[in-house]
């Protein structure tokens, strides 16, 4: 795993900000997807935003 890799184990940790969900891990896209929240916070060198005001709405 590169030093900017994700590390799925991670989401053990984290939960949506706005729903306190659990989240899922769109290897492909390099984001957390908040389904009950429908949005999908970025991951960016291998570091989560979780921050609303970055959150992409989900369709």
């Amino acid at each position: 795993m590169s030093a900017t890799a994700f590390d799925p184990k991670m989401l053990e940790a984290l939960v949506c900000p706005m729903t306190q969900e659990t989240l899922t891990y769109d290897a492909d896209k390099q984001e957390l997807i908040s389904k009950s929240g429908k949005v999908a916070f970025p991951i960016r060198n291998g570091i989560p935003v979780m921050l609303m005001d970055e959150a992409r709405p989900l369709g």
